[in-house]
C-alpha cells in the first residue's frame, strides 16, 4: 500500500500543474523510475518545479542510473511562451577567457549556431540546457567525439573530417579563436548573461521578432497549412482566381465610413449612429487578415491613419484574437522618410514632465545621462506612452531581459549594483532631483508632446536635426535603396501640345 501511494503521487498531474502556478516557491520535489538509455535498467528522475527570480518558472530534472553510474539534467520551462522570439548574438575576440564564462540558458527550441566554423546545435541537442558558452561548446565536442572509434571503422574519412573540426571547435571553447555565439530561440525562453548589466554590452546584442508560421508550428501551436505553403486563392464562380490575403477595403463590422454609407442607405437609424459616431476621426478604418502571435490562430488587424499634432502622420493598428483573447496595438510612422534623423531632448523637473506623451519608435535609442543608462534601437519596439510609463516599461523590460543573474548565483557585488542602479531608476519618478530624458531616433519617428500651446515657448523640450551617418543609413536599408523607377512611374505626363 505504501508503495501504491508513491507511485499515485509521482503521476499526480493535478499536484504537478498547481505546484507550477503557485508562488509560494514551496514545490515538492517528485522522483520516476524511468529506462536508463545505456544500459538498459531502471534509474531515478527527479523533478523540481522551481522560479527563477525575475525570469521564468522552470521544470528542472535530474536523472541517474545506480547501475551504470549514468546522469543527466534538463531545464524546462513550465511558463508560457514569450509573445516574439529572441536571438543573442556574442561576438568573443580571441584571448578573452572571461566572456567565455557568460551564463547561457538555452531552452529546447532555441539553435546554436557558429558562423566561423559553419556550425550549429539544433534545438534537439542540449535541450533544456543551463551552463555556459565555453562549457556548451566543450559538451558539443565531448558528443562528437563519443562516436569517433566507429566512424573510423565505418568511414575513415568523414572520422577525420570530425577531428579536425574537433581542434577547431576546442580552440574556440578555449578562446583561443574568435568566434561569434548566436543563440537563437523562436519561444523566446532562452538567455545570455551580460555582465554589465544595466548598462548595454558593446559585444551582446539583442533582438525580437515576429515568429513564422513554421516557427509557431514547431512550438506546438496550430497553424493552418495555407499559412505555411503560402497564400492560399480562392475561385469564383466565374473563373477567376482570387487571393484570400488581400487587403479588405471595407470595415470590420460597422467601423469607418463605409459602414455609414451602407446604413444611410438601409435606413437603419441605429445601426447609422453606431457607425458613424463611434470614432471622431473621420478616416477609415481598413481591416485585412493576419495570424495572432499567441496562438497563431486567424485574426484581423484593423488599421486607420491620422494626423497627431506637432508630429506627423501615423498608422495606428491593432490586433484582437477571437479564439485567445490576445490584443495587441502598435503605432507605425506614415509618409516619406525624413531626410535628417532627430534628437529629442526633455528636462524633466515637475510631476507634470511624467504626465507628457511620448511616442518611441523602434528606431530610437532612449538614454538617461544622470543613470549612464542607454537603450539601443529596437528594445521596447514601437510604443505610446508617457514619460513615467516609458521608465516603468524600462525597468520591467531590464528585469525581463536580464532577471535571470538576480538568482543565488550572483555575487554581492553584482546584487549590490543591480539594487543601487533599481532604487535610482525609481527615484526618476519620486522627481527627488532633475534628470534628462533623450530620445535619439534616426528616422524622426519618434514624439515629446510639448507643455505649452507653442513649442517654441516650452524651453525644458529641445529638438536637434541631424545628418545620418553611413553606418546609420546602412542599417536602416537606406544606402541600397533606389526610388529612381518610382520617381518615374509616378511623374506626370502632359501629351498636350503648348502653341
Amino acid at each position: 500500500m505504501e508503495g501504491n501511494a508513491k507511485n499515485e503521487q509521482i503521476v499526480d498531474v493535478g499536484s504537478v500543474v498547481e505546484a507550477v502556478s503557485a508562488d509560494d516557491g514551496d514545490a515538492p520535489l517528485y522522483s520516476l523510475e524511468s529506462l536508463c538509455m545505456r544500459c538498459g535498467e531502471n534509474g531515478i528522475t527527479r523533478f523540481l518545479l522551481t522560479l527563477i527570480p525575475h525570469f521564468r518558472k522552470i521544470l528542472l530534472s535530474a536523472f541517474e542510473c545506480p547501475h551504470c553510474g549514468e546522469r543527466n539534467n534538463e531545464v524546462q520551462f513550465a511558463g508560457e511562451i514569450q509573445p516574439r522570439g529572441c536571438r543573442y548574438t556574442l561576438a568573443i575576440p580571441s584571448g578573452e577567457q572571461k566572456m567565455l564564462n557568460r551564463q547561457v540558458v538555452k531552452s529546447e527550441s532555441a539553435t546554436i549556431k557558429i558562423p566561423e566554423l559553419d556550425f550549429e546545435i539544433p534545438p534537439e541537442a542540449q535541450r533544456g540546457s543551463l551552463s555556459t558558452v565555453e562549457g556548451i561548446l566543450m559538451r558539443a565536442g565531448d558528443e562528437l567525439q563519443a562516436l569517433q572509434e566507429e566512424r573510423k571503422k565505418v568511414t575513415p574519412e568523414t572520422a577525420d573530417a570530425i577531428d579536425q573540426f574537433l581542434v577547431k571547435l576546442r580552440a574556440c571553447a578555449t578562446g583561443e579563436s574568435a568566434i561569434t555565439f548566436i543563440l537563437d530561440d523562436p519561444a523566446g525562453n532562452s538567455f545570455i548573461e551580460n555582465p554589465f548589466a544595466p548598462s548595454s554590452d558593446p559585444s551582446l546584442t539583442i533582438k525580437f521578432y515576429e515568429r513564422t508560421p513554421e516557427q509557431q508550428a514547431s512550438l506546438g501551436y496550430l497553424v493552418d497549412s495555407t499559412q505555411i505553403e503560402g497564400t492560399r486563392v480562392d475561385v469564383l464562380e466565374g473563373g477567376e482566381a482570387v487571393p484570400t490575403d488581400q487587403v479588405r477595403t471595407e470595415p470590420h463590422g460597422s467601423i469607418g465610413a463605409t459602414a455609414g454609407h451602407r446604413a444611410i442607405a438601409q435606413s437603419n437609424s441605429a445601426e447609422m449612429a453606431e457607425a458613424l459616431f463611434r470614432y471622431t476621426a473621420p478616416e477609415e478604418v481598413m481591416t485585412f487578415p493576419s495570424t495572432c502571435g499567441a496562438c497563431a490562430a486567424k485574426c484581423e488587424t484593423r488599421m486607420f491613419v491620422t494626423n497627431i499634432p506637432y508630429f506627423q502622420e501615423v498608422i495606428v493598428m491593432a490586433s484582437t484574437c477571437d479564439i485567445c483573447g490576445y490584443r495587441n496595438s502598435e503605432l507605425k510612422p506614415g509618409g516619406r522618410i525624413p531626410e535628417k534623423g532627430k534628437k529629442i531632448t526633455l528636462s524633466v523637473k515637475n510631476v507634470n514632465d511624467l504626465s507628457r506623451d511620448v511616442i518611441k519608435s523602434d528606431t530610437a535609442s532612449v538614454k538617461v545621462p544622470e543613470l549612464d543608462l542607454e537603450l539601443a534601437s529596437g528594445t521596447l519596439g514601437g510604443i505610446v506612452t508617457t514619460v513615467e510609463g516609458l521608465i516603468t516599461r524600462i525597468g520591467e523590460s531590464l528585469e525581463r531581459v536580464h532577471g535571470f543573474t538576480f538568482g543565488d548565483s550572483l555575487d554581492e557585488n553584482s546584487r549590490s549594483k543591480w539594487i543601487d542602479f533599481k532604487t535610482r531608476l525609481n527615484k526618476l519618478l519620486s522627481l527627488e532631483e532633475a534628470w534628462t530624458l533623450i530620445l535619439d531616433d534616426a528616422l524622426a519617428n519618434s514624439f515629446i508632446a510639448p507643455a505649452t500651446d507653442d513649442m517654441k515657448e516650452d524651453k525644458q523640450l529641445a529638438f536637434e536635426e541631424y545628418e545620418r551617418s553611413w553606418e546609420q543609413n546602412e542599417e536602416l536599408g537606406l544606402n541600397d535603396m533606389d526610388t529612381s523607377s518610382a520617381e518615374v512611374g509616378s511623374a506626370p505626363t502632359n501629351t498636350s501640345k503648348i502653341e
